[in-house]
């Protein structure tokens, strides 16, 4: 029961926070999604706890399906630790980034300074743990990739690279506006959300993969061994 539950809080988790984002990014007076970071939502509002909420939550349900995950592969005669643990750090990374509130960036909440120099204890923790959670979650991308190979599971084990390929190259990017770099500062929400969406993407694909797993590991193995 925990390992079904579990796998649906992986699949859950992706498009309730990018759904909750969008919407408070298209009504915030004053914020512009394609110029404004996704965490500078928790500011400039009564309502900013939305978005405290939104991390939090969808770091404890990235957890939860982590927990589950390795319930899920033992199935196959495959114990995993990194795969899980890689995804339980980018929910400890979302959970982070919605308890140490984000300084102000970009010029929103309206009135603030496009960088906030140097930054607060509590904006610089925002960070720290936020890149914890994407270093954590570009590596998961290749520890699945390297399994989906083994089951011979090929274009799974590509999409997974080339999602764990862009991953951080958007989040440099984004990363890179939110810093004003020329060219660049003015998309850094736009930026940010396409990341954001390549990663969570990337997680509910997986969920869903895992709990149709049975029947699509064994058409894999079948089609592996009738080319043998």
């Amino acid at each position: 029961m925990f390992k079904k539950i579990g796998l649906l809080c992986g699949v859950v988790a992706g498009p309730l926070f990018i759904f909750v984002l969008l919407v408070q990014g298209a009504v915030r007076d004053g914020y512009d999604p394609i110029h404004h970071a996704g965490s500078s939502l928790e500011l400039g509002s009564s309502l900013g706890w939305i978005q405290q909420v939104n991390f939090i939550l969808a770091g404890g349900l990235a957890i939860v399906f982590a927990l589950a995950v390795p319930g899920a592969l033992r199935e196959h005669g495959r114990k995993s630790a990194w795969g899980p643990l890689l995804i339980a750090l980018w929910g400890v990374g979302l959970i982070g980034a919605g308890v140490f509130l984000d300084d102000p960036v970009s010029g929103y909440p309206v009135g603030t300074p496009a960088l906030t120099v140097p930054p607060t204890t509590h904006g610089d923790l925002h960070g720290k743990l936020s890149l914890v959670g994407f270093l954590a979650l570009t590596v998961a991308h290749f520890v699945f990739a390297r399994r989906f190979a083994g089951w011979g599971q090929r274009r799974r084990a590509l999409y997974s690279v080339l999602s764990g390929i862009l991953f951080p190259i958007g989040f440099v990017l984004f990363v890179s506006a939110f810093l004003q770099v020329n060219g660049l500062a003015e998309i850094g929400g736009l930026l940010q959300r396409l990341t954001v969406g390549i990663g969570w993407l990337w997680l509910t694909l997986l969920a869903v993969h895992l709990i149709r797993m049975p029947n699509g590991l064994q058409r894999a193995r079948g089609e592996r061994a009738a080319r043998q």
